[in-house]
């Protein structure tokens, strides 16, 4: 079997499959996208909480697999506030009952297929648990479209304070956070369908190029050729038509 990352869609409404098999690399940074993942992890289920920050995993030879969830999706499936989760990696028998994830742990163990094993404990609780916050689902689709924190308080209903905080539970983070997170991402998959620097930072939302590089930097801690030359995007990066500048280290 090849080495390296697979994803497909869940059966689970904007849920994704992965694996990775193979060594961990270190050097390849898992950036903040709003998600959560339910992880099955050098024979542990863990819980990836929604990052603000890029997360290097630890070096490790062997395989892994998880369920990654959509923004706002994860907490009633769960049973837990998001942010209480941020930027943290937790076992799951400290969310759920002890008895209950040893019996889950021996399940996928001996699985055939961790991933869809994991999918079928997904399915399972979100039948008991039932759908995540449909105004949530739309706050998280607004941004996503671009559209400001603003305009998005207003067409769901909310004042900003009622944003802020329903925000905090159902992503871990505050909508400003969670915009400039969803727009790092869409100006990311714009880079790597091979569209410049530039080019992806104004159809983002950036006001340009340098504003994009200090949102990389912010939010990740790297560059944007940095973080490319590190994936299966060394190309899109070096077809870039402009230089990579150099943006601030300032925290989000």
């Amino acid at each position: 079997m090849a080495h390296g990352y697979t994803e497909w869609a869940a059966r689970l409404d904007g849920a994704t499959l992965w694996t990775w098999s193979g060594p961990r690399d270190p050097a390849r940074l898992v950036l903040p996208d709003g998600c959560m993942d339910l992880l099955w992890l050098d024979g542990r289920l863990t819980v990836a909480g929604p990052d603000t920050r890029a997360f290097a995993p630890g070096p490790a030879d062997g395989g892994c697999a998880g369920i990654r969830f959509a923004p706002g999706t994860a907490p009633a499936l769960l049973g837990v506030p998001a942010q209480e989760l941020r930027d943290r990696r937790v076992a799951l028998d400290a969310l759920w009952p002890g008895a209950e994830v040893r019996v889950l742990t021996e399940r996928i163990g001996a699985a055939r297929d961790p991933a869809a094993a994991l999918e079928g404990i997904a399915l399972l609780r979100a039948a008991r648990s039932g759908p995540p916050d449909p105004l949530t689902a739309e706050v998280a689709a607004q941004l996503r479209q671009g559209r400001s924190v603003a305009a998005t308080a207003r067409a769901v209903g909310l004042g900003a304070r009622q944003l802020h905080r329903r925000s905090l539970a159902a992503f871990g983070y505050g909508p400003k956070t969670l915009a400039r997170i969803l727009r790092l991402q869409r100006a990311l998959a714009l880079v790597r369908a091979g569209r410049s620097y530039a080019e992806a930072a104004y159809a983002a939302g950036c006001t340009d190029q340098a504003h994009l590089a200090r949102e990389m930097r912010d939010l990740t801690g790297t560059t944007l050729g940095g973080h490319l030359a590190a994936t299966d995007y060394g190309v899109a990066a070096a077809n870039s038509e402009t230089a990579q500048p150099s943006g601030s280290r300032t925290t989000a």
